[in-house]
This record gives structure tokens, sequence and C-alpha cells, in this order.
């Protein structure tokens, strides 16, 4: 089976060269999944505004990385979870946390309904457990909020989904691996 590339700035049309550019100015680095993504500017652009956006919707920074971890994990990215652990280390997270959100065993109530809402959504197509919709409401959490935390799993499932299919080289430390079929 064909892969998705790895582009280099050299591979990569102007646009995705120009965009790339962008995230290595931000970033330090241009990330191998952006890399790939970047096969379509379209799809690059589109998908880094729509990314960018979520950060002013209702959940801090630790909230989101703890949503990324949880989505990444259930949908097997294992490029996204070694990424995303890393991020979250950078938030303020430890190790254990780290592993404790991607398995939905955190000890933070509002953590623990996030990761493991997340894990659901993901797991029953969209069809999430309704004892975890109403755990979402009673800590504390607002319709618009329901909305913002499906286009964050929307987000980063976009990523996994394109991390599962091209394998990139992980680029960040790795994780460490809790679900054997993950790092496959």
């Amino acid at each position: 089976m064909k892969k998705l590339s790895i582009l280099t700035k050299e591979q990569a049309s102007e646009q995705s060269r120009q965009i790339f550019e962008g995230i290595e100015k931000a970033v330090g680095m241009l990330p191998n999944i952006y890399a790939v993504i970047g096969n379509s500017a379209n799809a690059l652009g589109s998908y880094l505004t729509f990314s960018e956006a979520q950060k002013t919707g209702s959940f801090n920074a630790k909230e989101r990385e703890a949503i990324f971890l949880a989505v990444s994990e259930e949908n097997g990215c294992y490029y996204c979870v070694s990424a995303h652990t890393a991020i979250a280390k950078m938030s303020g997270f430890t190790e254990e946390e780290t592993l404790q959100l991607r398995a939905g065993i955190i000890n933070d109530p509002k953590l623990s309904v996030l990761t493991n809402l997340s894990k659901s959504l993901i797991a029953n197509k969209g069809r999430a457990d309704e004892n975890l919709v109403t755990a979402f409401y009673n800590a504390g959490y607002d319709e618009k909020a329901l909305v913002d935390f499906v286009a964050l799993v929307v987000d980063k499932t976009f990523t996994n989904y394109i991390g599962r299919l091209a394998k990139p080289e992980i680029d960040f430390p790795k994780a460490q691996v809790l679900n054997k079929e993950i790092a496959s």
C-alpha cells in the first residue's frame, strides 16, 4: 500500500512551503504530522485555522491536552500520543498524570469527565455514554462547552487518522505504551 509522504519544504507546493515556514517559526520545527498534512495545502491551512480557533473555546490548555491525550489513545495514534505527552508535560502535567489521562483514571474530577467522555465519544462513534454527558454538565460545563468539546475531539481525530494512515516517524520523545496495539 502506498503511504502518505512526509514532505520536505523542497517537495511541498509553494502554498504548503509557506505554511511550513510559519509552523517552523512558531514551533521551532516542522513536526512530521504537519509535513504529511502538507500534501494538501488546503487541508493543512484549514486544519491549522480550525485548531488555532479552538484555543479560544471553553477549555484551558491543560484541559485541551487531557482531551487530546484521551482521544489519541482511544484512536490508537502513537504519533499523537507521543506529541501530546510532550506538550502536556510542558503544560504542567507529570509523566504519571499523562498516563492516567490516557487511561481515563485521573483523580481530578473535571479531567476525569473530559477524558472518559472523549473515549466514549470515539468508541461509540459520536454516541457518548449519557451518564458521562450528565457528569460533564454536573462538572459545571454548559452546552457551549459540549460543542467546543466535540470540536476538540474532531480536531485531534483528524491528526490521529492522518497519523494512522501515514505512520510518520515520531519526532517527539516516544510516550510509554499503554495499549500494545497503539505502537503498531
